[in-house]
């Protein structure tokens, strides 16, 4: 009975002492399947497959190219410019007496002169050209004219817009020939030559007690009422 207990321990222990043999410093045999490490400390993780060599699919992304493009550029530009590109025909109607109304006013300042008033009265731009032809009364030749006052650019009157020149009466006492006039014809310069063109304004009533002399003289037109009565 004792010999059977003390045989049964032996067999027991053949088995622990077959899996200690690895344990003693020797090299594991090479057919003995091997167990594979834990990844190192920061070793990037091959990606897992699916069993198909490939990476599985990640449930939260959508995959590429799945989406759909909802702005397809589809706008037409079809706008297209509607002018002409080229500049108004430039105005060479004259302004005479036609198209205009001409009055004759006394100032205050400066004293000795009177203003003339050009209003376009047509329907179309016009062009007061150079100055004034003026005739007091029955006077043979036309009053002088003061080059100084020339403007930079021809006078353009638009429908209803006005031009502006200032008589001057007489300039100091050397003027001879004094008179009182009571009338005032205005004619009206051509684009260039000499003479008139169109209608005259003819026989405008004077303010009472206009004196004129040998000195009188008329302005070009000008655009503006102050510039002209610099003069």
């Amino acid at each position: 009975m004792r010999k059977t207990a003390v045989a049964a321990a032996l067999l027991a222990a053949l088995p622990l002492t077959a899996c200690q043999s690895t344990d003693d410093g020797k090299k594991p045999d090479a057919s003995a399947p091997s167990t594979s490490a834990p990844d190192a400390p920061g070793a990037p993780k091959a990606p897992a497959t699916g069993g198909t060599g490939q990476p599985a699919a990640n449930p939260e992304r959508t995959p590429a190219g799945s989406g759909k493009a909802r702005d397809t550029g589809t706008g037409s530009g079809t706008g297209s410019g509607t002018g002409s590109g080229s500049d108004p025909a430039p105005v060479t109607t004259a302004c005479v007496g036609e198209n205009t109304k001409v009055s004759v006013s006394q100032v205050s300042r400066p004293i000795n002169h009177l203003l003339l008033t050009l209003t376009n009265t047509g329907s179309k731009a016009c062009n007061a050209y150079h100055a004034p032809l003026l005739r007091f009364d029955d006077a043979q030749a036309p009053t002088r004219v003061v080059d100084d006052s020339r403007p930079q650019a021809v006078v353009t009157l638009a429908p209803g817009e006005s031009a502006y020149a200032s008589i001057i009466l007489s300039g100091d006492s050397s003027g001879e020939n004094g008179y009182t006039a009571k009338a005032l014809t205005v004619h009206f310069a051509p684009r260039s030559g000499s003479g008139s063109t169109g209608t005259a304004a003819d026989r405008l009533t004077l303010p009472a007690g206009t004196y004129i002399d040998d000195n009188a003289a008329v302005s070009y037109w000008q655009s503006d009422m102050s510039d002209a009565l610099t003069y």
